[in-house]
């Protein structure tokens, strides 16, 4: 589980560092020349919720699990979307080390660990232990 939960809180981070390094360096209207507004909107909203869920796994809170899974699909598909068509060209643009691929595997790997990590941490889906008298 703290392995786990330790690859959430880098990728967060790194994926939270990135928005801010954005943020920084091109303004709000960063994403302006290649997203439409939606995923503009979405891209900012990230400025909040990568922190948010860094600070939600760091503190092992369930509500984490499937925020960091929801964060993840909208991400991995926003990033599909605006990437799809120069991937369509240049399919050797998914063996570069950053972009695309690192964010669908990591997708992949938050979905694949959502379950079992959030029975692991107390959320929905944990098995109930019975009720002990004290004594």
């Amino acid at each position: 589980m703290r392995g786990t939960l330790a690859v959430y809180g880098i990728g967060f981070f790194q994926a939270a560092c990135f928005h801010i390094v954005g943020l920084a360096r091109d303004g709000i209207h960063g994403y302006a020349a290649f997203a439409p507004l939606p995923l503009r909107v979405f891209f900012a909203c990230l400025l909040v919720l990568d922190p948010l869920l860094v600070v939600l796994v760091a503190r092992v809170r369930p509500a984490g699990v499937p925020l960091a899974g929801g964060v993840m699909v909208l991400d991995a598909t926003a990033n599909w979307i605006l990437n799809w068509p120069q991937v369509h060209r240049d399919p050797a643009l998914l063996l570069h080390p950053v972009g695309l691929t690192p964010i669908t595997l990591f997708c992949l790997f938050v979905l694949a660990t959502q379950l079992p990590l959030l029975r692991a941490v107390g959320g929905k889906g944990r098995p109930q232990r019975p009720n002990r008298a004290p004594g």
